[in-house]
């Protein structure tokens, strides 16, 4: 199977299975001299393990993870750092009848029709649960994009059809809900959404927002490796992620020149900036000083107990109950994924502009 890593200069590789013995990641290009334990890649894990609310799959996993390489008296070495959780409360009775057909909405009769054979146990490499070594990976750039002075603040802006108010915006609020959401009165409300969805054995999805700043201008490539190219790849790599956006989105569809344009000033320090932000913080692929703004939409999720139609290897066309512990939203646990994958992108494109320019490489060796 080819395409399980990403990245250029900081590059990551992910392995495993749902229900294998664990799931980790190989990270390429982290530079020595970084202060690095398992407390800070836990502090990331935390965010996204299972069993934490009434909204997530009940499967119980301490997610531990352990640093097998790349790291010496708590600083990393320059090597490859490898990383592994392992799997511990696997259920795979619960997805032995799947074996013999496809449930709607997952990569069953895909991979199926890819590879003529397929771990059917959880969904395997298409699982969720794949997405631990993206999370581990991602604690690592976003730790070292922190030492550079650069946040990222990611949250759970819609649930199914509650949105937050901007005007009740509380950074604070989104780790005193189960929903990540920055709003206490929409994440009461989508509450009570999902206990209706959960009642009728359905699903629902959500709108992933982040927010990154400290970016400098520059960021990026013009071409092949526009900056948000890179980050709608890395966003979109996600299993659940259906749309993605930067800035307005597909409201610029709706907008003029004149109101989409953001005129460039200069502040009180003499530095160039924007009065508004509709682009996203990117301009001709590369950033432009301001913060970058990206939205992901997330599909509900597939595994619900209502009954669904669909066939069997055969051709026969049955209906379906699925069994098993699974999230009735994805959008909580995805909230620190889609930060992971944006910290991921954005530190190598970091890395690769560092050869933009001469009197950069100049300054570099004859230090």
């Amino acid at each position: 199977m080819a395409g399980s890593t990403i990245g250029t200069n900081f590059k990551i590789t992910t392995w495993g299975e749902s229900h294998g013995t664990g799931i980790g990641v190989v990270i390429d290009g982290c530079p020595a001299g970084l202060s690095l334990c398992e407390e800070d890649i836990q502090t990331y894990l935390n965010r996204r393990k299972p069993g934490q609310s009434a909204f997530s799959t009940p499967r119980k996993e301490d997610d531990a993870v352990h640093i097998l390489s790349g790291v010496f008296e708590g600083r990393t070495t320059g090597t490859p750092i490898s990383l592994i959780v392992v799997n511990e409360n696997q259920h795979s009775k619960d997805y032995s009848e799947i074996a013999s057909y496809y449930r709607p909405g997952h990569a069953d009769f895909t991979f199926d029709a890819k590879y003529g054979f397929r771990d059917y146990r959880g969904g395997g490499r298409s699982s969720g649960r794949e997405t631990i070594g993206r999370v581990a990976a991602g604690a690592v750039a976003a730790k070292i994009l922190k030492e550079l002075g650069l946040e990222i603040l990611t949250y759970s802006k819609s649930i199914g059809p509650v949105t937050i108010d901007e005007t009740r915006f509380d950074a604070t609020e989104i780790t005193k809900n189960p929903l990540y959401m920055p709003d206490a009165d929409a994440a009461a409300k989508a509450a009570s959404y999902l206990e209706e969805c959960k009642a009728m054995q359905n699903s629902a999805g959500g709108i992933i927002e982040c927010v990154i700043t400290g970016v400098p201008a520059g960021i990026g490539d013009p071409v092949f490796e526009k900056i948000d190219a890179n980050l709608a790849k890395a966003i979109f790599s996600i299993g659940a992620v259906k749309g993605f956006e930067i800035g307005d989105g597909f409201a610029v569809a709706a907008a003029t020149g004149l109101t989409n344009n953001d005129a460039f000033v200069t502040d009180e320090n003499g530095s160039v900036t924007k009065e508004t932000n509709h682009a996203g913080g990117i301009l001709g692929g590369m950033s432009d000083g301001s913060p970058i703004v990206f939205r992901a939409a997330i599909k509900p999720t597939p595994s619900i107990a209502s009954t669904q139609k669909t066939i069997n290897k055969n051709g026969e066309e049955i209906e379906i109950n699925i069994k098993g512990r699974h999230d009735p939203i994805i959008v909580p646990r995805a909230v620190v994924v889609v930060e992971s994958m944006a910290a991921i992108t954005i530190f190598d494109a970091m890395l690769s502009n560092m050869s933009a320019r001469m009197d950069g490489i100049k300054d570099f060796y004859k230090k």
